[in-house]
Order: structure tokens, then C-alpha cells, then sequence
């Protein structure tokens, strides 16, 4: 293998799994990150769960209609702005064509793939990076209806002929598991997926940082990569006013990576999904989840993070601005009040928002791009952690010029009609 010098633009979780795989296999390594230190965008507000189970599409078959039931109602899973532009628009009408049972179920099985794969790789190389935080029994996810049942048995189906290790729980069985749930709150139903870890990604993500460093990887910190160009057989990036040239470039950039594909006239359905979380701390331990929950209806998880709680979801489209809406804090609130009302003060919960890189048919994109030498780790949405180690790895496994541990079909860019201007 010939070593080469790349450069790794974003400094989340996924930008410092593919560094971190890089360097293993042999390369130089740069990252180059607009804050001031990596996960302190979108990898912040990170829900915490790491588990193939629990990685599927947001599109659907019945999810568009279960998410206008909710639109103009307090507390809802979705916001949408009063006047959509042509840009959402075309993502919308992407989205609702993946709503199909025979498109879910492919998309399903493209993120299960890597989900699983992400998961079997995390511990080899250092073991101790995932004591990030408290981690918690299980994964619950729970169903307020019969309807939320229904809506969930196209992943259920999955889920079994997968074997994918799961239960479904009637509700006095989701109690004798999770002691803590509130009675007051109707009940249904649960999934339970016993093989799921839990933890805090911006922690751990900084604990890889150190880790990629002591293998050689070098950190940029606030400073962007305003223009990528094409120098023979290597790629000139401009930092500063300054040029800078690699032999590869992996745009990893989250909400960005769109913008910076487009300046280089290569075309891609992402779209940023603002999403929302909120950390309470924990008062009364007795009173907090064992596992990690998932409410269904609202789209909003529950998870232990050491002394507090951290309650993700509520997402809204087209919006850029740094503000947590009114809609999104009352609904993770509901959510928290309505499973767990005593274990935290949700009233005074530090609240956060940040923009999810998302493609309307769920899988992201990784890998060769139309320009020679630029490639992608984009586009994972909400599973950012979960994907984080393989999708590093197949990036890394793709530059090395090896052949990847597992099937790219469907995680690459060939799944779309792309072309450069």
C-alpha cells in the first residue's frame, strides 16, 4: 500500500472514525475542523445509542400520514416551515417515494448492514474508548397505541428475519423491565433490543481524538476549507487564503458537506434536518431508565449520560437559525414528564439544537465521488455514532485501495444519478 496524504475535512464523529481509520492503515493524516475542538456540532446533541436494531429510515410505509397527524398540534415529531422552497420541496417528494414497503425494507437492510458491521469493529482496535460514560441495559422503544404496532411491524418483520436479537413486550412486561415508567401514560406496547450500548459520542469522540493523535494525526482547528480544486493528481484545498495539497480528501463536513459538493457541481439529495436535545440532571436515581427509550409516537429517545438525562429528537425542516423553538422544547419535555417525571428537572434542561445531514432514502453516502481523489462520509442522519466506526473504516479500506469487509452496494454514490457540471 502506498501512503498517502489526506486530509479529512469536519470533525465530528464520523470525521475523527475515518482519521483515526486512516492513520491505523498507514496514511498521514489532517483534520480540518471550523470549531474549536471535534463534536461540537452535530455529534453534541447525539441521542447516545449505539445499536443496529435500532438504526431504520424515518421514510416509511403509513410514517407521512402518522407525521401530519401531529403538525399543527402542541407537542409534535416534525415541523415544517409555513412556505416550503423548490429545494424541500424536491426533498420531500424523494422522501415520500422511500415510503414504500419494498424501498424501506432495502434501505433497512443498507443501514443494518453498517450498523451491524460498525458495531462488531468498534472494540478491536481500543477496547477502553467505549467507557465514554454510564452505559445503560438494553433499548426500549415504546408504542402510546396499537397504531404506532402497526406502523412499526414492517421493521419488526426486518428485525426477525434478520435475527436480529429483539422482543415485543406487552405493556406489563415493558414495566417489569423498566420499573420506572410512569403508570398515567397509556402504554401499548414495546420493542425491546437487548444488545445496545449506550454513551456519550462527544466524549468518545474526543477520546478518539487523542488516540488518532498519538498515531499521527494532526488537528486543524478553526479554520475552513473555502475552495477544493483539482492539481494533476492531487487536490489543492484553500485554508485561509492559503493552499494546501493532499493526495486524497474525504469531505465529511455534516450540514456543509451539501454546499461544498454543489460548489464543485457534484449534485446529492442532502438535506440538513434541524434537530433538537435537552439534558436535564438527574434528581432521583430510582426514578430515571434502566435502558435507552425511544418514545415512537414523538420520535424522541430517552438516555442515562452519567448524573443526567439527555432527551433527542423533534426534528424541523428548513430551518438554519440557532434557536430552540417553543414546539421542540414542549415536546421533549412532554416526553420526558409523561415516562419519567421524577427522575429529572426537566424545566430547567439545557437545551440544544444543530443541523443532521440527512438523505431522504435513510442510507448515508461513503466513498469515490466524481472528482478523482474527493471522497464522501455523509448523509447518516440521526445514526451518526452507530455508523460512525464502519463507515470510517470502509472510507479508510477504499483509499488503501483494499477491498472492504462489507457489500458497498447501496451506501455509495452510484445509488443516485450524480454527475459533475
Amino acid at each position: 500500500m502506498v501512503q498517502k496524504q489526506v486530509a479529512v475535512i469536519g470533525g465530528g464523529v464520523i470525521g475523527v472514525c475515518t482519521a483515526y481509520f486512516l492513520a491505523l492503515a498507514g496514511h498521514q493524516v489532517v483534520v480540518i475542523e471550523r470549531r474549536a475542538n471535534v463534536a461540537e456540532e452535530t455529534s453534541f446533541g447525539n441521542a447516545g445509542i449505539m445499536a443496529p436494531g435500532y438504526v431504520m429510515p424515518w421514510a416509511r410505509p403509513g410514517m407521512p400520514r402518522h407525521l401530519l397527524s401531529y403538525l399543527f398540534k402542541q407537542e409534535t415529531p416534525l415541523m415544517l416551515p409555513r412556505k416550503m422552497d423548490p429545494a424541500l420541496w424536491r426533498w420531500v417528494r424523494l422522501w415520500l417515494a422511500e415510503c414504500d414497503l419494498e424501498k424501506f425494507r432495502t434501505n433497512m437492510q443498507r443501514m443494518q448492514r453498517l450498523a451491524t458491521y460498525s458495531r462488531d469493529i468498534l472494540p478491536q482496535p481500543e477496547p477502553q474508548i467505549l467507557q465514554a460514560d454510564e452505559k445503560t441495559q438494553g433499548y426500549l422503544q415504546l408504542f402510546r397505541t396499537a397504531k404506532d404496532i402497526a406502523l412499526a411491524e414492517p421493521a419488526l418483520a426486518l428485525l426477525r428475519e434478520l435475527d436480529s436479537a429483539h422482543r415485543l413486550l406487552d405493556p406489563d412486561a415493558a414495566r417489569l423491565l423498566e420499573p420506572a415508567l410512569a403508570r398515567q401514560t397509556a402504554l401499548a406496547g414495546a420493542l425491546y433490543l437487548p444488545d445496545t450500548e449506550t454513551g456519550n459520542c462527544p466524549l468518545f469522540t474526543k477520546q478518539l481524538k487523542q488516540i488518532a493523535m498519538s498515531l499521527g494525526v494532526e488537528f486543524i482547528f478553526g479554520n475552513s476549507v473555502s475552495t477544493i480544486v483539482q492539481k494533476g493528481t492531487q487536490l489543492a484545498m484553500n485554508i485561509g487564503g492559503t493552499s494546501f495539497l493532499a493526495d486524497a480528501i474525504v469531505l465529511a463536513a455534516g450540514a456543509d458537506s451539501a454546499r461544498m459538493l454543489k460548489n464543485l457541481g457534484i449534485k446529492t439529495p442532502l438535506f440538513s434536518v434541524k434537530s433538537y436535545a435537552a439534558t436535564a440532571t438527574l434528581k432521583d436515581i430510582e426514578a430515571a431508565p434502566l435502558a435507552a427509550i425511544m418514545d415512537e409516537t414523538y420520535h424522541v429517545s430517552i438516555t442515562r449520560m452519567g448524573n443526567r438525562i439527555r432527551l433527542a429528537g423533534a426534528a424541523e425542516l428548513a430551518s438554519r437559525s440557532a434557536t430552540v423553538s417553543e414546539t421542540a422544547q414542549r415536546t421533549l419535555r412532554k416526553v420526558g414528564h409523561d415516562w419519567f417525571p421524577n427522575a429529572a428537572n426537566y424545566n430547567n434542561a439545557q437545551f440544544w439544537c444543530g443541523l443532521q445531514p440527512t438523505l431522504p432514502d435513510g442510507p448515508p453516502l461513503i466513498g469515490a465521488t466524481p472528482m478523482k481523489n474527493l471522497f464522501v462520509n455523509i448523509g447518516h442522519g440521526a445514526y451518526g455514532w452507530a455508523m460512525a466506526a464502519g463507515a470510517g473504516k470502509l472510507v479508510a479500506d477504499i483509499i488503501s485501495e483494499r477491498t472492504p469487509d462489507i457489500d458497498l452496494n447501496g451506501l455509495t454514490m452510484a445509488r443516485y444519478e450524480m454527475h459533475t457540471a
